[in-house]
């Protein structure tokens, strides 16, 4: 078991490097290119994701997409993966998870695009959409279509489901000494709840439980700051002159060069904000639009709040507690950062943890329903579900690394189809952009719906 868990971590690695790195962070700069710098529209972005009116055919809102989505966005990586990468890429490594972040919206704007534009109306009147019918209908590659949601599908359980309630039963057990059992239970009960009535229920408990979580932590962060004001400049002084520099060996941290900064920088941020990899379009599909260009732009928000202003908050705690000069990692390290403030850190530390960790579970649940819905119609809706709200609670019992490298392994696989759709529609993303936002026409609706689009086929 050890020797299969060495394996899978080296194959983590590798899958996880340079290439991968470069083949997304490429593709973040280029779309922001070819979209004449798409992030400008952020404001613009904002102000339509906070409409709750119904604007065109879908199966939720807008505001329901963009918080589906960033229930399984936000999630451990933006607190002990924030850590993580300070921890092996110095100080530094926070302003590459950043600029990870800003121009990580281009991409997410362009996936999101691509899955409204291409996504259809099932027999049963519901929307579906992702990578995979993109591949499928857009650039007319189903077995590459076939291969995102085989992915998907597995990675699911792994990444937004075990491994996130193991996280939450043993941060449970440790700090108040309640059984897994227990806490396994009751989140299994609650994730049953809410996922067997399928996204719209999904989208109507996010739509409540993400703004109060991400609320509630980017306070505490900036009540931890407030308290520790007089080192701020230093902190950003550091932040900045690390990620070019590098940092040399002080108190129990090693040291890191300027290769590693941006190393762990942008493959953390890829990581916490899956710009690239393909998971938040599914949702995207599912919103009510009138256009492509309109429900893009609502995505695009998602890495804004993620890593641009979630990983950031969490960043620069962690620095400006000046905690990982002792050698801490992970966790460790998020802990004691958290806890130099008696009550305040614990507990925005904790209920950060479970809100994230929570939402997590209900946004890859849709996901991976979508993904087999794809593979195997809708008649594996039901006992998908059900086969989900029971890992939640083997999840939370079971002690996970082989289940976590196989996921990061299938995780960054996800992507590779995906980033072959944007690059090779770019030109339609271009003229859907052209035709609704550079030309004024965001309130102008499709010329075709969905369902018309697959009867013409």
């Amino acid at each position: 078991m050890e020797s299969l868990e060495r394996l899978l971590s080296q194959i983590s690695d590798v899958v996880w490097g340079w290439p991968m790195i470069i083949l997304l962070f490429g593709t973040h700069i280029f779309l922001t290119f070819k979209l004449r710098f798409i992030q400008r529209f952020i404001g613009k972005a904002i102000k339509i994701s906070l409409e709750r009116s119904k604007e065109g055919e879908g199966d939720v809102s807008q505001f329901g997409a963009l918080t589906t989505a960033l229930a399984a966005t936000i999630g451990t990586g933006n607190i002990v993966g924030v850590a993580t990468a300070v921890a092996a890429g110095g100080p530094g490594a926070v302003l590459w998870m950043w600029l990870t972040g800003v121009f990580g919206i281009a991409t997410k704007y362009s996936e999101a695009l691509l899955s409204v534009k291409y996504r259809i109306t099932t027999a049963d009147g519901m929307m579906a959409g992702g990578p995979m019918y993109v591949l499928e209908r857009g650039l007319k590659s189903k077995w590459l279509g076939v291969v995102f949601a085989a992915l998907t599908a597995v990675t699911a359980f792994g990444i937004g489901n075990m491994v996130q309630a193991n996280s939450i039963s043993s941060m449970v057990s440790e700090n108040f000494h309640i059984s897994p059992w227990i806490s396994g239970a009751l989140m299994t009960i609650l994730t049953a709840v809410v996922i067997i009535g399928g996204i719209k229920s999904i989208a109507n408990v996010c739509e409540l439980l993400v703004p109060f979580m991400a609320i509630f932590y980017v306070l505490g962060c900036a009540i931890l700051l407030a308290i520790n004001y007089t080192t701020i400049p230093a902190t950003f002084m550091l932040i900045f002159k690390s990620a070019f520099t590098g940092h040399a060996v002080i108190g129990g941290f090693l040291g890191a060069g300027f290769k590693e900064a941006i190393r762990y920088g942008v493959a953390r941020g890829l990581f916490s904000n899956e710009s690239g990899l393909g998971s938040a379009p599914i949702v995207a599909a599912a919103a009510q639009t009138k256009n492509p260009t309109r429900q893009a732009l609502v995505s695009s928000t998602g890495t804004f709040w993620d890593t641009v202003v979630v990983c950031a908050m969490t960043g620069l705690v962690v620095v400006n507690s000046g905690d990982w000069t002792k050698g801490l990692k992970g966790a460790a390290l998020t802990s004691s950062a958290f806890s130099e403030i008696p009550v305040i850190g614990p507990i925005v530390l904790t209920v950060g943890l479970l809100t994230f960790v929570f939402s997590t579970i209900l946004g890859w649940s849709y996901y991976g329903e979508k993904a087999a819905e794809y593979l195997f119609g809708s008649k594996i809706i039901k006992p998908y579900r059900w086969l989900w709200v029971f890992a939640v609670l083997l999840g939370s019992v079971l002690s996970l690394p082989i289940v976590w490298s196989f996921a990061d392994i299938a995780n960054a696989l996800m992507a590779v189809p995906n980033l072959i759709s944007l690059l090779a529609l770019s030109g339609v993303i271009v003229a859907e952009t052209r035709e609704y936002l550079w030309n004024k026409n965001l309130d102008k609706a499709a010329v075709k719906t969905a369902q018309t689009a697959v009867e013409e086929e």
